[in-house]
């Protein structure tokens, strides 16, 4: 393979096409594409390095027999739930994910969210759809309580805006941290049924795993306070569906902000779209205008790094 060019498979979903911005690469790399399962088939045997667009893909795994010089796996999202199976898991191929690209759109995402919570935007609109004039006091955030599930790079800037807002903000880790600066402190992960009772926002911006999958379920949402509100920006399988349908709809907690779900596109007869006390929001927190092109250059960076052997950015800590 010496003089060779590196060949660099590109996985996604049908429709999609190449992602914007890798045509810096054509003097560089040979590239295909694989929009569909057979496609992947027929070229990971000559993928040295595999760059996934589509995040909840389980083509990889289908056709990882087929991996026979995969050298790199760079993942365009901050989630690689869905490429971390065993057998990726068990070798020594690095995987990188996109984290960084998104932490801002996203918190700003939640900012908007809790703010449209506090003065009541959506009754604001639906009143505005009818034609009716109805006053009403609104809330403040200052002062507010927020609990940030995940205290990542993602839980970081979420923390970092809401305290910038006035609100106390208070994470939740893996394990206690001493002295941080966006958080007013950093708990353990087995402290959060004691900490959900104070919380007036809970935040999920934790990965998938686990430890996460199910996390939120009956026992969680019977230890929130009847006026706190959820918002999960993480991932759909943390929150129990069918468990926080009927905390919303026993009063149990006063609403929720959803932008991922168990279960992707959430069905239109479900009953979360008909609650008012919920807004419901396509996967699309951290999807910014020119997004796309960002995560682009953010591979090409470092395919350009991989090319000269320096250290991969962003390298993803694997489940053993």
């Amino acid at each position: 393979m010496a003089g060779t060019l590196p060949t660099v498979v590109v996985l996604t979903a049908p429709d999609e096409g190449w992602p914007p911005g890798l045509e810096s690469l054509e003097s560089s790399a040979q590239l295909l594409l694989a929009d569909s399962p057979e496609a992947l088939q027929s070229s990971l045997p000559e993928a040295d390095i595999l760059m996934v667009t589509d995040f909840r893909t389980t083509w990889l795994r289908d056709a990882w027999h087929r991996a026979q010089r995969l050298r790199w796996i760079h993942a365009t999202s901050a989630g690689v739930d869905a490429i971390l199976f065993p057998e990726l898991n068990e070798s020594d191929i690095p995987v990188t994910n996109a984290r960084g690209i998104f932490d801002a759109a996203i918190a700003e995402y939640v900012l908007g969210l809790m703010l449209a919570f506090a003065k009541d935007l959506p009754g604001t609109l639906e009143h505005q759809r009818k034609h009716r004039w109805r006053h009403r006091d609104s809330e403040r955030i200052a002062g507010k309580r927020v609990l940030v599930v995940g205290a990542g790079s993602i839980g970081r800037r979420i923390g970092n805006l809401a305290r910038a807002s006035g609100m106390h903000v208070e994470g939740i880790a893996s394990r206690k941290r001493e002295g941080d600066d966006d958080f007013q402190a950093i708990h353990g992960a087995d402290s959060l049924y004691d900490l959900l009772p104070d919380a007036d926002y809970v935040v999920i911006a934790a990965p998938l795993n686990r430890s996460t999958e199910g996390l939120f379920g009956s026992e969680a949402f019977s230890r929130m306070q009847p006026g706190a509100r959820l918002i999960n920006i993480g991932r759909g399988p943390i929150v129990q569906t069918g468990a926080l349908v009927e905390a919303l709809q026993t009063g149990r907690i006063a609403g929720a902000a959803l932008d991922v779900f168990e279960d992707e596109p959430l069905r239109e007869d479900h009953p979360l779209w008909g609650m008012p006390q919920v807004i419901v929001s396509p996967h699309m927190a951290g999807d910014f205008i020119g997004w796309r092109e960002a995560l682009s250059e953010q591979f090409v960076e470092n395919f350009r790094r991989w090319c000269r052997g320096a250290p991969l950015n962003n390298l993803v800590k694997k489940s053993p």
